[in-house]
């Protein structure tokens, strides 16, 4: 992997959010004109079917360090992200979500908190999501930290932050952007845990139902766990002639 310069990339997984898209991205610049860090924001736009990818070229005018990446055919959260995280230009990273549920703010503490460790997660506080949202991401993080022996307590959180190298030659399957921090842990990296806000989604519509996500998250905890038990982590070391 080629050295990165020193910055935040921050990635964006985004498939037909017109609705919202333009009030996130302005927040996120406000927030990000705070940094001192040089960065950048990639939106990936997984194959909108409505008017995201051309308000996506719009901005890109107003906003110079806005890149855009547009996936086709649609081929899903995981497939943008992985595209994000290797056209990425600098050594630290963020994810977070195109519909405004994010708070930008957390950005900062997000990326204080990857001074010790590899990986900092997200864990929304007082969720703003209903109360079938909520109670089938607890029976699913419990399920989940059970089979992988994890402690991971808020996987749906989009919101976190990365040391670049931890993912960016990561095999992106679909699905696996609910295990990121399984993938970073089954390598060796360090994670932490911090506290993030959560707001109430005010545009556009859910791409996520419980039963829809429990139907394909079974089978992806179950690879993910044969993964971890066939991952071996080794240092090489080359012995010089004579040595």
């Amino acid at each position: 992997m080629n050295q990165q310069d020193r910055g935040v990339s921050i990635v964006l997984a985004v498939y037909n959010e017109e609705a919202c898209i333009e009030t996130t991205l302005r927040e996120l610049f406000g927030t990000l004109k705070t940094q001192t860090l040089p960065y950048e924001v990639l939106a990936v736009d997984d194959g909108s079917t409505d008017g995201t990818a051309s308000l996506l070229r719009r901005l890109t005018s107003e906003f110079p360090a806005l890149r855009v990446l547009r996936l086709t055919p649609n081929s899903g959260q995981s497939a943008a992200f992985g595209a994000g995280f290797r056209k990425a230009r600098y050594d630290l990273l963020v994810t977070m979500d195109a519909d405004g549920q994010n708070d930008p703010a957390d950005i900062a503490s997000l990326l204080a908190g990857l001074e010790g460790c590899d990986v900092c997660c997200g864990i929304r506080r007082q969720r703003k999501d209903n109360w079938r949202k909520r109670w089938g991401s607890r029976l699913g993080n419990g399920f989940r930290n059970a089979v992988l022996r994890e402690d991971i307590r808020d996987t749906g959180c989009s919101l976190k932050a990365f040391r670049t190298k931890w993912v960016r030659d990561l095999p992106m399957w679909t699905g696996m952007h609910r295990f990121l921090p399984s993938l970073c842990l089954m390598q060796g990296a360090r994670v932490q845990q911090i506290p993030v806000n959560h707001r109430p989604r005010t545009r556009g519509v859910s791409k996520y139902t419980n039963l829809g996500r429990l139907k394909v998250t079974v089978r992806d905890l179950l690879a993910v766990r044969w993964m971890k038990s066939r991952y071996r982590r080794f240092s090489v070391t080359e012995t010089e002639a004579g040595s």
